[in-house]
C-alpha cells in the first residue's frame, strides 16, 4: 500500500514536471520570434560576456543584430547593457559601445549601462538611467538578446515597467540545445524572484 502511493507521489511530480517544462519551452520559442510591429523610444542591446576585450560569438551575433536594426532606425538611441565580470579587461558595455562606434553608429546615439551582472540588473539600471535622462516612466524598448532568453528578458522588462518588443539574434546550433534547458530554470527562478 505505502509502496504504491509513493510510486503515484513520483509518476505525479514527474508529470507535473514534464507538463512545466513542455509549457514554458513552448513560451521561450513562441516568444523568440521577433516583432515585426513596434515604435519603440529605445533599442537595448543585453551584454553576454567578453573574452578579454574581445566579444564572446553570443554577444558578436547580438551586436551585429542591433546593427541591423539600427540600419532600418538610424534615429533610435541604443543602451548597451552589461557590468565587468571575470575575465573580462572591461565593463561589456564599453566593449559593445566601441563595436558599435566601429561599425558607423554615431557615439552620441549610444548610452552605456556599465555595472549590471544579470538579466534583472541589465534592465532595471538601464530603466533608472532612462529616467533620469528623459523623466518617463513607461518606455517602449526593442530588446536584442538571443532567441532563447527573449521570452524571460521581456517578462522581466514588462514586470519593471516598460513595454519591450524583441528582435533575436540566432544562437549558435551546436549550442542552442543546452542554453534552451538552461533558460527553462532561469525563468522559473526568475519568475520567483525577479522584481
Amino acid at each position: 500500500m505505502k509502496k504504491t502511493l509513493i510510486t503515484k507521489i513520483i509518476k505525479i511530480i514527474a508529470l507535473i514536471l514534464i507538463s512545466s517544462f513542455i509549457m514554458i519551452e513552448g513560451l521561450i520559442i513562441i516568444n523568440g520570434q521577433e516583432n515585426k510591429e513596434y515604435d519603440v523610444d529605445y533599442l537595448v542591446v543585453l551584454g553576454s560576456g567578453l573574452w578579454g576585450d574581445v566579444l564572446s560569438p553570443t554577444l558578436l551575433g547580438r551586436m551585429n543584430t542591433a546593427l541591423e536594426f539600427i540600419e532600418n532606425n538610424p534615429n533610435t538611441k541604443i543602451v548597451v547593457c552589461g557590468g565587468q565580470g571575470r575575465g573580462e579587461n572591461m565593463p561589456e558595455a564599453e566593449a559593445m559601445r566601441d563595436y558599435l562606434v566601429l561599425n558607423g553608429v554615431d557615439e552620441s546615439k549610444i548610452i552605456q549601462e556599465d555595472k549590471s551582472t544579470s538579466t534583472l540588473e541589465n534592465l532595471k539600471f538601464a530603466k533608472n538611467i532612462l529616467e533620469e535622462l528623459d523623466g518617463k516612466k513607461n518606455h517602449k524598448i526593442m530588446i536584442v538578446t538571443n532567441e532563447f532568453h527573449l521570452f524571460r528578458s521581456k517578462f522581466i522588462a514588462k514586470r519593471l515597467g516598460f513595454t519591450p518588443y524583441g528582435m533575436p539574434s540566432k544562437t549558435i546550433t551546436s549550442i542552442a540545445p543546452k542554453y534552451f534547458i538552461r533558460e527553462y530554470f532561469a525563468v522559473i527562478k526568475s519568475f520567483i524572484f525577479d522584481r
